[in-house]
């Protein structure tokens, strides 16, 4: 991208009418708009005068820069357009500093699925873990299993190196899902390695774009990691923006990861929300082949912030007032290391880290055999519960299964 095209937000199209914001270009001689479009091809849009940036082409979807009056659906071929649009971080309450003492003993999230037990067994050795997020403290004593040179950032549609967290959600998540245990906290896969993919911007708002998110996505998969995990979204959308084309765009990369071997696990959200009920949908969470997973507290109940739904849910993990790690160099707790924090972003890792544990045992299973093998592991009322799933999950008995 040129190096005199500036960032610009502007209410316009699909995202106006979800109440997000959708991310333009300005660039010195003529305003350029950042357009996914799904279908057609690089040579039918660079001829009709749009500039092809990125092509994800495994699930024929590229962003695109065009004027801010075009129509990137009058071109031949193409099914589907929209501008790209940030939306911002979910998170259901501010984190607390973690309490003095042994730190295992405050782990009541890995008792409750029988993580610790399940380490006899698996370990998620040899597997990989993406987290999309607002980035990885890689110093973290516990998170020494951080893959700094495969670690990238994706902000305005550009690549670049890993460079940390800019807040502390992803350094908190990622713990959740593998931290080592080499001096406070123990992740579901301790020893799995981790790769961070920020998508947050290290200055203004703390917001992503889809496009970016769509680029981490893509990332993932050509990297072969086992999961990506993304505790990301926004408020859940009302059902008539169901089938706009940033659905089908999300959609398709989507199936094109899972494809390709990794699995998605997404965070179900933080609103109360029946997804099921007047047919709402979670930006991340309600498509295809992504597991949705909802919060759970340490009554094993379902986390009153947690979104849920019939047909929505996948299942349901540990979400409520989890210890993990954490950035230090953060504004909320300055100076911490450990701190304990709630949300469905805190659920969805605990999935990610024991897709860990079932690609350890069974490197050869496809994501819907992964899948399948959690479902079929935890503990609930089956399939069709609308609060957790096919269950909250249970690490020991997932992996006692393989």
């Amino acid at each position: 991208m040129a190096d005199n095209t500036t960032r610009r937000t502007v209410l316009a199209g699909t995202a106006a009418g979800l109440g997000l914001l959708t991310v333009g270009t300005v660039a010195a001689d003529e305003e350029q708009v950042r357009y996914v479009v799904t279908g057609g091809s690089p040579q039918q849009l660079e001829r009709e005068g749009f500039t092809v940036v990125h092509e994800i082409s495994d699930a024929n979807v590229y962003l695109i820069l065009g004027p801010e009056d075009a129509d990137p659906t009058s071109v031949d071929g193409v099914n589907s357009a929209f501008e790209d649009f940030t939306y911002e971080l979910d998170v259901a309450d501010e984190p607390t500093e973690a309490p003095t003492g042994e730190l295992e003993d405050e782990q009541w999230d890995k008792d409750l699925i029988n993580a610790f037990d399940a380490h006899d067994h698996a370990t998620g050795a040899d597997t990989r873990i993406g987290i999309i997020d607002t980035g990885v403290h890689d110093g973290h004593p516990d998170l020494g299993n951080v893959d700094v040179d495969a670690s990238r950032t994706f902000i305005d549609w550009e690549e670049s190196d890993h460079t940390g967290d800019v807040q502390y959600h992803g350094t908190h998540v990622a713990g959740i899902a593998a931290a080592t245990g080499s001096e406070g906290v123990t992740g579901v896969a301790p020893d799995a390695e981790i790769v961070s993919l920020r998508v947050f911007p290290s200055e203004g708002p703390l917001l992503a774009s889809v496009g970016d998110t769509l680029l981490a996505l893509d990332h993932a998969a050509e990297q072969g990691l086992d999961v990506v995990n993304m505790s990301i979204g926004s408020a859940p959308q009302p059902p008539e923006e169901n089938q706009e084309g940033y659905r089908i765009a999300r959609q398709q990369v989507v199936r094109s990861v899972t494809q390709r071997g990794t699995s998605v696990v997404v965070s179900a959200g933080n609103d109360s929300q029946n997804l099921q009920q007047g047919g709402w949908i979670s930006l991340w969470g309600s498509i295809p082949r992504a597991s949705s997973i909802s919060a759970t507290t340490e009554a094993d109940e379902l986390a009153d912030f947690s979104n849920y739904g019939a047909n929505e849910i996948s299942v349901g993990a540990p979400g409520d007032m989890i210890l993990s790690t954490f950035d230090p160099d953060n504004e909320a707790l300055p100076g911490t290391e450990y701190a304990s924090a709630s949300g469905t972003s805190m659920s969805a890792p605990q999935v990610a880290g024991l897709v860990g544990l079932v690609r350890e045992l069974d490197p050869n299973a496809n994501v819907n055999q992964v899948e399948n093998a959690i479902e079929r592991g935890a503990t609930g009322d089956g399939r069709d519960d609308p609060e957790t799933g096919a269950g909250r999950i249970d690490a020991l008995e997932t992996v006692d299964l393989l």
